[in-house]
């Protein structure tokens, strides 16, 4: 896509035992270390990456940014759940498990974004936090391409009416009712609403719901589980 990739994983195709099988690439889900960081080593070098140049985020359902240009050093991994990029070639990572991915990208300007949106974290505006970010450093929303990812979708996300409401007043677009008639909220739908009314008109989502694949890692459906990554990354 002009330079601009995205990429999705699976459960398959790693190292990990039961009940995180196999593919599990969350670090803090209970999976022996090592088999996560081969597991992360096996993804990254299939999408032709280099594993010490993916960057990840210690995700809090929040909407702090951070904009990067290189991996992070050390240290502790900050609690964001954006990161931004202008360095083309760097991949940036997020990981989910019924949550929304959204990978950003403006090829022109050469700026890339991975944001984890779960319903606090939409709400919170952490889509629009990105998009701000990225606009600060060369990007316009007209160009910016969004590819969301694999997430539990309207019909199967269900939540206590005060809740949806809650949610709702927030972000109409994400009220929603489950397949069997009852209070249901649409993460992903609310995060192209707050996209298309960013300016960003080129979005592509998954068709996928992780809850109801069974190729897909769902903390709804299995609670001890492993964790998913969605990629992106520029020429």
């Amino acid at each position: 896509m002009n330079g601009a990739h995205f990429a999705f994983t699976d459960r398959w195709g790693g190292v990990s035992a039961v009940p995180y099988e196999e593919l599990n690439l969350g670090g803090a889900v209970g999976d022996d270390t090592g088999a996560v960081r081969t597991n992360r080593e096996l993804a990254a070098k299939s999408l032709g990456l280099d594993p010490a140049r993916v960057v990840w985020m210690n995700q809090v359902h929040g909407a702090d940014t951070a904009v990067i240009d290189g991996p992070w050093g050390t240290g502790p991994v900050p609690e964001v759940d954006a990161i931004v990029t202008a360095r083309r070639g760097l991949a940036l990572a997020v990981l989910t498990a019924d949550c929304t991915p959204v990978l950003l990208a403006d090829p022109v300007a050469g700026v890339a974004a991975a944001v984890h949106a779960g319903r606090p974290g939409m709400v919170a505006g952490v889509v629009p936090a990105a998009v701000r970010a990225m606009m600060e450093v060369g990007a316009e929303p007209s160009r910016i391409v969004a590819r969301t990812g694999p997430a539990v979708c309207g019909r199967c996300y269900e939540v206590p009416e005060s809740m949806r409401a809650e949610v709702a007043a927030v972000e109409p677009a994400a009220y929603a009712e489950t397949s069997w008639g009852t209070p249901a909220v649409d993460v992903t739908a609310g995060v192209h609403a707050q996209l298309d009314r960013l300016g960003v008109c080129d979005r592509e989502q998954s068709p996928v719901c992780t809850l109801e694949s069974g190729d897909h890692f769902s903390y709804r459906r299995d609670r001890t589980t492993g964790r998913l990554a969605a990629y992106v990354w520029l020429d």
